[in-house]
């Protein structure tokens, strides 16, 4: 519960600024450098709660409804609020062309420079 109550501290001082961890201790190792902290621990302590409760519901807004006192549209806004603050992992990218493939379709004129710089950039 210390670490709990740390953490909102935490949260307060920073105000929803940017937080940038520059030290890592685990046991006897020390890692220095500028550590991004993970997007849910970006959140707002409120935020955080939200998505905690919703997970334990089982992601069931009729749930989230009653713990927290609020309509189906309310519960509904706030995820999407939400979720526009988290990027998501493209689950099934589209296969990469390859290189020699794209400088091919160039070559013969069937896709514009500016676009084969783009399909590279990708990579």
């Amino acid at each position: 519960m210390a670490q709990t109550k740390d953490w909102q501290e935490l949260t307060k001082l920073t105000q929803g600024a940017p937080l940038v961890v520059e030290r890592v201790r685990m046991g006897d190792i020390v890692l220095e450098g500028q550590f991004e902290l993970p997007q849910l621990a970006r959140l707002t302590m409120e935020d955080q709660i939200f998505v905690a409760a919703f997970l334990k519901s089982h992601g069931s807004i009729k749930e989230m409804e009653q713990v927290f006192g609020v309509s189906y549209p309310t519960v509904k806004a706030r995820l999407n609020r939400i979720a526009g603050q988290l990027e998501f992992v493209d689950t099934n990218p589209a296969p990469l062309m390859p290189r020699n493939e794209i400088l091919n379709q160039l070559e013969r004129g069937d896709i514009t420079a500016a676009e084969a710089i783009r399909r590279l950039e990708v990579k």
